[in-house]
């Protein structure tokens, strides 16, 4: 008879992959055997369900055919595992199929934890710049001290001339099968190979400047481009430019933190510019023409007669250049009327016969 496996999961046939997963991971800590209140019969089911269910390519030929579409090739399988049958499983596959129970089982991450080991670790970097720089975009030339790759060795961690071998021990997989006694029976089980330590190859000298791990720490220059626009607190990454990663493994990233310094002529306000002016109290009323200091230099701006203190003027396109060259923002420009102090006999004279 057909097993419904998506019910022994309690999930539906449209269930995503991850649903799936969630749903084993959940059931099986619920009756997993060790477990005050475990169900040995129904942790068994749920193991099945999720042999099938976990891997597409099972999972289509079962909403295809049934559950006995495959018998013969998935063996006793967890039909008969608490028997002594022998299960086969890759090390990383079990460490996340079984989550939590990982440690139960004896069943380490290494394989996975090695592989992220190997990556370089990323750096992050301040850098400084002025007012005008983060507007326009500039170039830097950053020391920094990290690891690089080996010079000597290329990043093989082999003195140069020894000869490099395929492991006898992995055949060059870098992985071992184990046999594992568990309480679903015996389990084999993919390892990482103690011999080679996962790299598959094997050399009698160690390169003697990296002593075998294939990178050195050593000052190096870089050449960073600062976009135009960027802003203070902005952060730009640069991709394999962090620490190098051991045995050929990736390098990590760079992040460079971007500190602009203030200008006291000018306040940016996203991809707008602020400035202020003062102009007298005649040129306000008769209107006039003032140069306004920009980032691009000096440009006249007409002040129109009547211009009461605290009117705002735009200058467009005098901001600052968006990223990925979607134009400049604008600039803008705040009048402050500067009201006279102290007046002549005659000044104060003509005021008066005006009436303002």
């Amino acid at each position: 008879m057909s097993k419904d496996y998506y019910k022994s999961l309690n999930v539906d046939k449209n269930a995503s992959q991850d649903e799936i997963k969630k749903a084993f991971r959940k059931l099986a800590h619920e009756h997993h055997p060790d477990k005050a209140g475990g169900n040995e019969a129904k942790f068994k089911e749920i193991n099945e369900a999720y042999q099938i269910l976990g891997d597409t390519k099972k999972r289509a030929q079962y909403d295809q055919f049934g559950s006995n579409f495959d018998q013969g090739g998935m063996g006793g399988g967890f039909q008969n595992g608490f028997n002594g049958q022998n299960f086969n499983f890759n090390m990383d596959d079990l460490g996340e199929m079984f989550g939590g129970f990982g440690d139960v089982f004896g069943f380490g991450d290494n394989g996975r934890q090695r592989a992220r080991n190997s990556q370089g670790h990323d750096i992050q970097v301040a850098v400084t710049i002025d007012f005008l720089e983060a507007i326009f975009g500039v170039e830097k030339e950053l020391q920094l001290n990290k690891t690089n790759q080996c010079s000597s060795c290329h990043g093989n961690g082999a003195e140069p001339g020894t000869n490099i071998e395929s492991c006898d021990g992995c055949k060059g997989t870098g992985r071992v099968i184990k046999v594992q006694r568990t309480i679903l029976g015996n389990i084999q089980v993919q390892a990482t190979c103690d011999k080679c330590h996962g790299e598959g190859k094997i050399y009698k000298d160690k390169c003697k400047k990296c002593g075998g791990g294939g990178v050195v720490k050593e000052l190096q220059n870089i050449k960073v481009k600062i976009p135009a626009g960027i802003d203070d607190g902005q952060s730009i990454r640069l991709n394999g430019q962090g620490e190098a990663g051991q045995k050929g493994g990736r390098s990590g990233d760079l992040y460079l933190q971007v500190r602009v310094h203030s200008n006291r002529d000018f306040k940016r306000d996203g991809f707008n510019i602020h400035s202020e002016i003062q102009i007298g109290f005649t040129q306000a009323a008769l209107g006039t023409k003032v140069l306004i200091k920009t980032v691009d230099g000096e440009v006249t701006l007409k002040i129109p007669e009547g211009t009461q203190s605290g009117k705002t003027y735009v200058l467009r396109d005098h901001g600052v250049p968006k990223l990925q060259g979607r134009g400049r923002g604008d600039h803008l420009v705040k009048v402050t009327v500067v009201t006279p102090t102290s007046l002549t006999r005659q000044q104060r004279k003509i005021l008066e016969e005006l009436g303002i």
